[in-house]
């Protein structure tokens, strides 16, 4: 028997009221990602990705269809399980990077575990997660002492410290230069590769779709490649 899916979608669709008119985000979108891939989604402003990554995330509902991630029915969870799913099982990560200007990296960092329950001190595992990151020396600077991609790099540490078992990363690259991009999405491929997280990864560059290990298209809401 085939291992089961980590994110299993089915006629996936979103309908936006505005006023009088639906507006229809996604039209029957149907994906299965398997544990430990790394998927890149491309495609135009307007596509429909980032409402699929949203509702995937548990951050908005869907007008109807299916969401699976690892077995477990998203769309029929108690509003407390979904918010339990999203603290303990996917991490985030955004264009912008969300950090909180007050607090430095760590308590950027540590404010995840705070959300997530967490009261034991972070592993030896993540302690090397971070050294992998180049944050070990940086984690007592703000975010405005550190660089767009450091602040990224922060980001994603905050995105995995609990060691969710997905990765939902929008456009991770869109505020970096070309170095600093590429520095990130090969964090993320090492990531994927040594941890064997399961990634998705929004983007409309062709050059970091291809740091996936498959890329999938869309259009109108549609997935047509």
């Amino acid at each position: 028997m085939s291992e089961r899916p980590m994110i299993e979608v089915r006629d996936l669709r979103k309908i936006y009221r505005t006023g009088d008119v639906d507006v229809p985000a996604l039209r029957g979108v149907n994906l299965s990602v398997s544990r430990g891939e790394f998927v890149s989604v491309v495609g135009p402003s307007g596509s429909g990705k980032s409402t699929m990554f949203h509702i995937l995330g548990g951050l908005t509902p869907p007008t109807s269809g299916s969401v699976s991630i690892d077995g477990r029915d998203l769309l029929h969870m108690s509003d407390a399980d979904r918010t339990n799913l999203r603290k303990t099982m996917v991490g985030f990560v955004f264009q912008k990077y969300n950090l909180l200007p007050t607090l430095s990296a760590a308590d950027n960092i540590e404010i995840a575990r705070d959300i997530a329950g967490r009261r034991d001190a972070m592993d030896e595992q993540f302690q090397q997660i971070l050294k992998l990151l180049g944050l070990e020396r940086r984690l007592k600077h703000k975010p405005r002492a550190l660089s767009g991609g450091e602040q990224q790099r922060v980001a994603i540490a905050r995105a995995i410290v609990n060691h969710p078992a997905i990765l939902l990363a929008d456009e991770p690259t869109g505020n970096l230069d070309t170095e600093n991009s590429n520095a990130v999405l090969g964090l993320l491929r090492d990531l994927n590769k040594r941890l064997g997280q399961t990634i998705l990864m929004i983007t409309h560059n062709p050059e970091a779709a291809a740091y996936g290990d498959r890329i999938v298209q869309m259009r109108d809401g549609r997935i047509v490649e």
